[in-house]
């Protein structure tokens, strides 16, 4: 029996994700969204492309019924607005913290087994109103955020120094934003360190190109953001849950006291498993990288002491 697999938000990234997970036969997959027939179109669109593309799985549509996710193995919550001229960022947050709750209360409500992979941005906060409304173990709420942000730096590594993408390996931890935490002494270009391979300069304008790389392609595009990449990111995270294939992959997740830290979602490499999280992995860090770890996390606090939950 193929597994259930719920997207959340059939804007760019959604319909993204349901194609990437369709195309991989990962699940059947519910689109779910608040204008009436979009995400119907979408998910017919998407399973009429199955003949020529050659999947089988089922793309289905629903308005803002969550009846029609009930027993959702995996979910994946992408809703969210974008933030719009004259609105603060602390304007952004309440708003998406408030679509994110009402989603979050109808996952734990109609699926109360699933595993949670979160998108919408502040990435990092939103995970923590995921489970805070769900009330699920921090097992089962994800965020996606360090996939992304690593294969932005892969990218650009491999743009440097002209090599496959394939050959690049790079970790990047903390908050999803300009607080990030690239690790340069682990990134590698087949099992090379990047500091043996490229000065000082070079990779700190690499660092600094992908703290930046959301907003890179939002001025390129001026009308809108990334999708190709996040649900790219997303996809990877979802075949890892469904296949058990327990990749280690930079997620956010909620600290118990990893790396000195607790009380909030941030990005760190962990075994990701039909369990959802199975393990954190504890690398060591320098005292500059451990610092700027604590820095990103402060920030991530700071951002949830604007919500009452």
């Amino acid at each position: 029996m193929r597994q259930k697999i719920t997207v959340v938000g059939a804007g760019y990234v959604g319909e993204h994700v349901a194609m990437g997970i369709a195309i991989r036969e990962l699940g059947d997959v519910v689109l779910i969204d608040i204008l009436e027939g979009t995400p119907q179109g979408k998910a017919l669109d998407l399973f009429e492309s199955s003949p020529v593309l050659g999947f089988d799985a089922r793309l289905t549509g629903s308005t803002h019924r969550y009846e029609d996710t009930a027993g959702s193995d995996l979910v994946v919550i992408t809703a969210g607005m974008a933030r719009k001229p004259g609105m603060s960022r602390d304007d952004l947050l309440q708003k998406n913290a408030g679509i994110v709750g009402s989603v979050a209360a109808e996952i734990a409500r109609h699926s109360p087994k699933a595993i949670v992979v979160v998108v919408s941005n502040p990435l990092d906060v939103m995970c923590w109103v995921t489970l805070k409304k769900t009330g699920f173990p921090r097992e089962r709420v994800i965020g996606m955020a360090g996939v992304l942000d690593s294969a932005r730096f892969r990218s650009f590594i491999a743009m440097e120094l002209g090599v496959s993408v394939e050959s690049t390996h790079a970790f990047v931890l903390g908050g999803h934003g300009d607080s990030m935490v690239p690790l340069p002494r682990y990134s590698t270009v087949a099992g090379i360190p990047i500091t043996e391979l490229l000065s000082k300069d070079r990779i700190d304008a690499l660092v600094q190109r992908t703290a930046g790389g959301g907003a890179e392609i939002v001025g390129l595009l001026k009308t809108g953001s990334a999708y190709y990449a996040p649900a790219a990111s997303v996809v990877e995270m979802v075949e890892s849950i469904v296949h058990d294939k327990k990749k280690i992959l930079p997620c956010s997740v909620y600290l118990q006291g990893e790396y000195g830290l607790k009380g909030m979602f941030i990005g760190v490499p962990v075994v990701l498993g039909s369990a959802g999280l199975e393990k954190v992995i504890e690398i060591k860090l320098t005292g500059d990288e451990a610092a700027a770890l604590k820095r990103s996390a402060d920030d991530v606090l700071e951002n949830q002491a604007k919500l009452a939950l």
